[in-house]
């Protein structure tokens, strides 16, 4: 690896040396966007933030909450994705710190889950992401931030055009190359605490009609705690071809892969003790995932546009585990002279996505209109393998001591979705976005679990959903607008809802998906030096998973996986920003990005011990109160710095908001509230040279951001402490 990392280095620089800098550039931050054969620079405020336009793409946004994160001029250590950094400026994310490597980015907003962003309708170019949206809705694919130009997010009353996710949709948007000139050269290169290294490399250009951009990414890192490493691999490989000026197709591959080797989870004694100490050092989980797409843009006609996507996701979710609780330590079996045999599973990906998408600009009843409209036909089967007899060995193996697997489940679905959003001009400065969505589907699930009775494995389940959604927008002649939305949601049960844990456990036949709505209102715009977006939010979110505590008729007791309650989540998201120019190339500039947020159990119930518990009014696990970045930059000619500052209000582990931690495990209790300060310095050499510099948590906070039920393990996994990254980039 690191004979690589010199060798890329060296590479970039000869090709530096060979280039000439173009002495025109200013000594700025710049914004480049181009159309084929011209390139424009011009000046860029250090906000990277703003609002998507209202129709981008054959998408329809207007009368929407949106954001755009500029990552590529974003003061934010992108080589181990550290999510506060990335998302400063995104009012309300909340991060979990899953692994302190960087391999994945796991964020929720307004309440919800943040486990691998499984919330999200999670987009790279518009292509669909999500593992399984039936089986299993993680996003497993881990593209490097260094091969992401921006960032999008649209909250939950975009969902009819995209999905139906709570959560809204992220999508990752790629670089492009520079398309000047037929060939280009980027290397990315860090280095950083805990012997990281990371390497970036991508080519693209234009040659005649052909478009192309490709990278390779490679890095290693040991993690803040003992025994805590990654190897992680990414590449990419995209051909656009230009048939004429309204027809062009676009072809792409990338995959990315990496082996976590865990350290294990602690409770709260081990914690307080020695937060870096490890309680595993067998336990790996590898995601190995490939995303095909072929997209076809035509544009019809000077006010039709249509967009053909078919896609896939194809790939493993392998893990190999001491699966015990903190407490049990994985030592030399005295019996056997040997470690204890470690679990094994298998999840197999094979999810099928066909999108054909309408944009139309027409006038209705003298008013100008925009329509959006398409068809979504979704094919996933997820082979799930697991509860294998492993190996008693130490390093990263997949095979099985005995064969056979104690669950060998199918999950196939096949769902169809039809959508249509019209957006219409009332006046001047008024618009009114109405829309609806029907989703139709079915998912079978079929196979083995070896210690629960055969004829109660086979399921089948029905997905039929209409959902609806309006938004307003009014545009005022100083640069700002009030928007205003209410849009229905809906998520469906997944593997884990549906698998009995054990012969303890059964699962509700009718048990149901679920679903709620999104509302939100807001001011944003721009005067002069302020930029600001203040909305307020409801997110209503019925038929909860869980389990209650239930008895046969024989007095048996077992727990009963079924729905178990609804929730409420409202609040205030606010994102204020002054940015100033001083005098020529010297400018300053701060931000807030605050909410205040209140997510509580309206009704429902959970099992405690032998008996069940009402929720009512309790805490939306894992849903902080308050949540605030607040930062500052200076630039100055080649030169930047920033300073953020992060605050995490305190959380519950889980709805019935226990507050002392449970002994053995600390997989439930209070989560304290965090902060910390991280710094950001870049200079730029030149027009083909950087450097950046990364501070992260600089006061060396000892904290953690969640207590997870189940994977990577119930307990406490602590975050990362003071650490440093040096980037060089080139661009030749």
């Amino acid at each position: 690896m690191k004979k690589f990392f010199l060798i890329s280095v060296l590479t970039g620089l000869a090709l530096f040396v060979q280039g000439q800098p173009d002495k025109t550039k200013k000594d700025s931050v710049r914004f480049s966007a181009t159309m084929d054969s011209v390139t424009v620079n011009a000046w860029q405020s250090s906000n990277f933030l703003k609002p998507l336009p209202g129709v981008n793409g054959t998408y329809l946004f207007s009368g929407k909450k949106t954001e755009m994160v500029t990552v590529a001029e974003a003061p934010a250590d992108i080589s181990n994705k550290t999510g506060r950094q990335v998302f400063a400026k995104i009012p309300g994310v909340f991060v979990y710190d899953m692994d302190g490597s960087g391999n994945q980015v796991n964020i929720a907003t307004r309440g919800l889950d943040p486990h691998r962003g499984w919330e999200f309708n999670i987009r790279k170019d518009g292509i669909l992401t999500n593992s399984d949206m039936y089986g299993y809705p993680a996003s497993h694919y881990s593209m490097p931030l260094e091969s992401i130009e921006r960032i999008e997010i649209v909250r939950g009353t975009g969902s009819l055009q995209y999905g139906a996710q709570f959560g809204g949709m992220l999508n990752y948007v790629t670089k492009s190359g520079d398309t000047t000139r037929p060939f280009s050269f980027q290397s990315i290169n860090t280095l950083g605490s805990f012997d990281q290294l990371s390497t970036y490399n991508a080519i693209g250009g234009k040659a005649g009609k052909l478009k192309y951009y490709a990278y390779y990414y490679r890095k290693s890192r040991d993690g803040y705690r003992d025994f805590d490493h990654s190897n992680a691999e990414a590449q990419s490989v995209m051909l656009q071809y230009q048939f004429s000026p309204r027809v062009n197709i676009r072809a792409e591959w990338s995959r990315a892969t990496y082996v976590y080797r865990m350290p294990g989870q602690l409770n709260d004694s081990m914690y307080k003790a020695n937060p870096r100490q490890a309680t595993r050092t067998r336990n790996y989980f590898n995601p190995d995932i490939h995303i095909p797409s072929f997209t076809l843009n035509w544009k019809v006609s000077p006010t039709a546009t249509m967009q053909w996507v078919m896609s896939a996701v194809l790939g493993k979710r392998n893990s190999v585990l001491f699966d015990k609780p903190a407490n049990v330590a994985d030592t030399i079996n005295t019996s056997l002279q040997t470690f204890n045999n470690r679990q094994v599973d298998i999840d197999g990906f094979n999810s099928y996505t066909t999108e054909l998408r309408w944009l139309q600009y027409y006038t209705l009843f003298g008013k100008p209109a925009t329509l959006a409209a398409g068809i979504q036909y979704m094919h996933n089967n997820l082979h799930r393998l697991q509860l294998g007899k492993g190996t008693t060995g130490t390093d990263f193996d997949l095979s099985l001591a005995v064969p056979g697997w104690g669950r060998d489940l199918h999950f196939k679905t096949n769902n169809i979705a039809l959508y249509a959003e019209q957006k219409i001009q009332l006046s001047k400065t008024f618009s009114m976005n109405a829309g609806v969505r029907v989703e139709s589907g079915r998912t079978d699930m079929s196979g083995v679990i070896t210690y629960y009775p055969s004829n109660e494995i086979p399921l089948q389940i029905k997905h039929q959903f209409p959902l609806f959604g309006v938004n307003l927008l009014n545009h005022f002649d100083n640069n700002s607008e009030i928007y205003a939305g209410w849009s229905t949601a809906y998520r469906p049960m997944i593997f884990k809802d549906l698998i009995p844990a054990s012969v303890f456990e059964k699962v509700d036949p009718n048990i149901k998906d679920a679903k709620g709505f999104n509302a939100e209102a807001g001011y944003r715009g721009s005067w002069k030096f302020l930029r600001w977006d203040i909305s307020a939010f409801l997110l209503r979110y019925n038929n909860r998973f869980g389990t209650i505590a239930e008895t046969d008729n024989n007095g048996n007791f077992y727990t009963y996986r079924t729905n178990t309650g609804n929730s409420l989540s409202k609040g205030i998201e606010c994102f204020v920003s002054g940015d100033w120019l001083i005098r020529e190339r010297f400018r300053i500039s701060v931000f807030t990005s605050t909410a205040i947020m209140h997510a509580r159990y309206t009704s429902g119930s959970l099992k405690s011990g032998n008996s069940n518990v009402a929720l009512d009014g309790n805490h939306v696990e894992a849903a902080p109160d308050f949540i605030s970045r607040n930062g500052f930059s200076i630039r100055y000619r080649k030169a930047g710095f920033s300073v953020l500052y992060s605050y995490t209000a305190k959380s519950f582990a889980d709805p019935l908001n226990t507050v002392t931690p449970p002994a053995a495990t600390g997989a439930v209790g209070i989560v304290p509230g965090y902060g910390l300060l991280d710094l950001n310095a870049n200079f730029r050499f030149s027009h083909n040279l950087d450097l950046r510099l990364n501070a992260g948590n600089l006061t060396n906070k000892i904290y953690f951001t969640k207590r997870p039920l189940f994977y990577p393990g119930p307990g406490i996994w602590p975050s990362d402490g003071r650490n440093f990254t040096a980037t060089i980039i080139l661009h030749i």
